[in-house]
């Protein structure tokens, strides 16, 4: 019988903090035992924390309404005694993140992170299960530097690398040589709702703050290698990106045209095939979170959608469409995740169902 883990989550009233919540919520590993936010929210039960901003669809989880909010900062050692490891999405400055999420690792509590600010500090493994599991080995270096025999830190890439970076893994072997990415990212990656953004309404902005950097910059960290508890990066393939927030709810939508080496170019059919086979550590270790087949082809030519297909697999599969030639790249497709399920909060609990599979918790 697999052992029972308690779990607090670190900034659990904002958007993806109370996917977070929901996530534990009949999970047959995890069981939620704390939560914390800011001081304005401490000493309130997580109901009243949350009451007029909740912005789940289902109800707040039973286990979760009578828990009193911890203060992140003021009650970091009563927390990490109060759970095995820790989920985090805190909206902080980023040096303030860095600062409080090493406190928790040195505190012998791991840090499952769904923040931006550790994905390049070089010992801390930023992974997508099913794409590079083997990362999680930095953990031996940074538990050395850290001085600490449990606790770590390890995050989950950016959302919007969840939709184009899965699809074009298992075709790098062919020589992928580059890239070009639009996204169309929803509005619930910026942490909103349309009562609470209603100028997003009819509209799409050509802009989000240092998501293009992420976009093009936290692929070739993915794709990189561990040698001698070192990570050397990825040089290739190469990839430009520009990214639209737009007026849906959930659910990151890109436009990826890629190019590949000369003499090396696959067939469309065998690019079907690679997709359709493709799967990794989560599956091969069947997580609870992990989708039984990771990318879904769709052959119809008006999709995937997002409202149609988000939910794929409860949110965590790819779904891809529209792969066909291109007159300046090899060939172009469209693809589609859950921003907060794969993408934020539920690829980071994917993340920690690996760790304490591959017996880091």
């Amino acid at each position: 019988m697999r052992k029972e883990y308690r779990v607090g989550i670190i900034g659990a009233t904002g958007m993806v903090g109370q996917r977070f919540v929901t996530l534990m919520e009949g999970h047959p590993w995890f069981r939620l035992t704390a939560v914390a936010a800011s001081g304005r929210s401490a000493g309130r039960t997580y109901e009243e924390a949350v009451k007029d901003r909740w912005a789940m669809s289902s109800p707040i989880p039973r286990e979760a309404r009578d828990l009193v909010v911890l203060d992140a900062q003021a009650d970091a050692e009563r927390l990490a005694g109060m759970a095995d490891f820790v989920f985090c999405a805190v909206d902080m400055p980023k040096d303030e993140i860095q600062a409080l999420e090493e406190r928790y690792a040195r505190l012998e509590c791991p840090v499952v992170s769904n923040n931006s600010a550790h994905r390049w500090t070089e010992d801390v493994p930023m992974v997508v299960p099913e794409i590079n599991a083997g990362h999680i080995r930095l953990i031996d270096a940074q538990r050395a530097r850290l001085g600490t025999k449990r606790g770590f830190i390890a995050v989950k890439s950016n959302c919007s690398l969840q939709s184009y970076v899965p699809a074009l893994h298992p075709l790098r072997k062919y020589g992928l040589d580059r890239a070009l990415v639009c996204t169309y990212q929803a509005i619930s990656g910026a942490g909103k709702t349309f009562e609470r953004w209603p100028e997003m309404v009819d509209n799409c902005i050509p802009y989000i703050g240092g998501e293009e950097e992420k976009s093009e910059r936290e692929p070739m960290k993915l794709w990189g290698t561990v040698e001698n508890g070192r990570l050397e990066l990825a040089q290739g393939p190469a990839i430009t990106a520009q990214c639209f927030r737009v007026a849906c709810l959930d659910g990151h939508m890109a436009a990826c045209f890629m190019k590949f080496q000369d003499g090396r170019k696959p067939s469309m059919e065998q690019i079907k095939a690679d997709w359709a086979g493709f799967s990794g550590r989560a599956q091969e270790l069947n997580l609870p979170s992990a989708p039984k087949q990771f990318l879904h082809y769709f052959e119809e030519a008006d999709r995937p959608q997002t409202r149609l297909d988000r939910m794929l697999e409860n949110g965590m599969a790819v779904s891809i469409g529209r792969l066909r030639p291109d007159s300046q790249y090899d060939y172009k497709f469209v693809c589609l995740s859950h921003n907060t399920l794969r993408g934020a909060a539920g690829g980071a609990v994917l993340l920690a169902e690996l760790l304490c599979a591959e017996d880091y918790i």
